[in-house]
């Protein structure tokens, strides 16, 4: 495109992004607000070290006489898996697991949550959703042409986190979300806790039905959040989280292995991030990962640029990992590549919580940080 323009400071562009904007040096928004926000979120110092054992110390205090001390959702990635040894090995946490089965995990990742576990002493509940009724709402999802064809995946996985949660009477979720590898998110159309968004692309494109499947709405998480008391915290941003770092010591304690990137340990996952977004909406998630470890310090622009040289996923790789989702989900090769050369769609061109939006709206004008409402 001719009025293509990339970010000075970070990696990312203009080629698939409509929000962003430039400032008269030719930085973007998106590294500019991480910039600012850095020092009110991120704490790789004393700060962090104080904030992390008084979190610790509340964690323990108030897990006495209860199995658990905090809940914890682990894919077998790097974030949750280092966050799960440094809870159960430095910090001597009593966690209760949760992995997400749903069908698509690679043997790597097996591996890994069970090298962790075991060697961690971390109890671990896998929860597996009907195999028929959640590979029909994915093939769903793609057919609506939404680029986010992993809500029905992200859904279930924090349904089941929230009400375990709740079953167990642990009060604490450590997510291994933060700041270090994640401060950067190409802005997209999200709506993953919008339960009338994801019926509507059911009844239009589904044909099994999804009473066996766990789904959350926006109004279950907050009720849960609130009225459970249900707190979230993210202890990454309490420590000088360094991506290499951490992949040499869960190498070294449990033999971890790394993917080739950042949320690939799931075959869907990989697909949709590094097939479907790029090949039907032209979004590189490789750009956001990049970016962030340019603001964190771990990475330069011109190291980042060569990666982007790379290309994006290897040809006869991916052709692999596209047969496998299709054929599990029951999407024929023909009718997919047919959906991948046309323009995709917008939560907009389906029925969506309009109240919630409002409510959004509401809060947004208030100016309150939506993630607190959850925390």
């Amino acid at each position: 495109m001719s009025d293509f323009t990339r970010c000075s400071r970070c990696v990312m562009d203009n080629g698939s992004d409509s929000t962003i904007r430039f400032d008269e040096n030719g930085v973007c928004n998106y590294c500019t607000t991480a910039v600012r926000q850095m020092p009110s979120v991120y704490f790789p110092n004393a700060e962090g070290e104080s904030k992390l054992k008084s979190l610790i110390d509340k964690l323990k205090r108030e897990g006495q006489g209860k199995a658990y001390d905090c809940l914890m959702g682990i894919s077998g990635g790097l974030d949750s898996s280092y966050l799960a040894y440094l809870g159960a090995v430095k910090w001597k946490l009593r966690i209760l697991a949760i992995h997400i089965d749903d069908g698509f995990d690679t043997d790597l990742a097996k591996e890994n949550i069970e090298n962790l576990c075991r060697k961690a002493g971390i109890e671990l509940i896998s929860y597996a959703p009907d195999a028929e009724q959640f590979n029909d709402l994915t093939k769903a999802f793609f057919l609506a042409e939404v680029a986010n064809a992993a809500i029905p995946q992200d859904n279930v996985l924090f349904s089941c986190l929230y009400k375990l949660a709740a079953k167990h009477k642990v009060k604490y979720f450590l997510s291994g979300g933060n700041f270090a590898l994640e401060s950067i998110l190409q802005k997209g159309d999200n709506s993953t806790f919008d339960k009338v968004f994801i019926k509507d692309i059911h009844r239009r494109f589904g044909s099994k039905p999804i009473d066996k499947i766990p789904l959350m709405s926006h109004w279950q998480r907050l009720w849960i959040a609130k009225v459970k008391g249900i707190k979230t915290y993210r202890p990454l941003n309490y420590i000088d989280y360094n991506k290499n770092r951490a992949i040499c010591e869960l190498e070294e304690f449990c033999g971890f292995r790394y993917y080739e990137a950042k949320h690939l340990e799931n075959t869907l996952t990989k697909m949709i991030q590094l097939h479907w977004f790029y090949r039907k909406f032209g979004v590189d998630k490789r750009k956001s990962h990049l970016s962030s470890l340019i603001v964190s310090g771990q990475l330069s622009r011109e190291e980042a640029l060569k990666e982007l040289e790379k290309p994006i996923s290897n040809p006869e790789d991916m052709n692999r990992d596209v047969d496998y989702v299709l054929n599990k989900i029951g999407l024929g090769r023909d009718v997919f590549d047919k959906l991948l050369s046309s323009p995709g769609k917008h939560s907009h061109d389906y029925k969506t919580d309009r109240l919630f939006r409002m409510f959004q709206s509401l809060i947004d004008s208030l100016g309150i940080d939506k993630k607190k409402l959850v925390q």
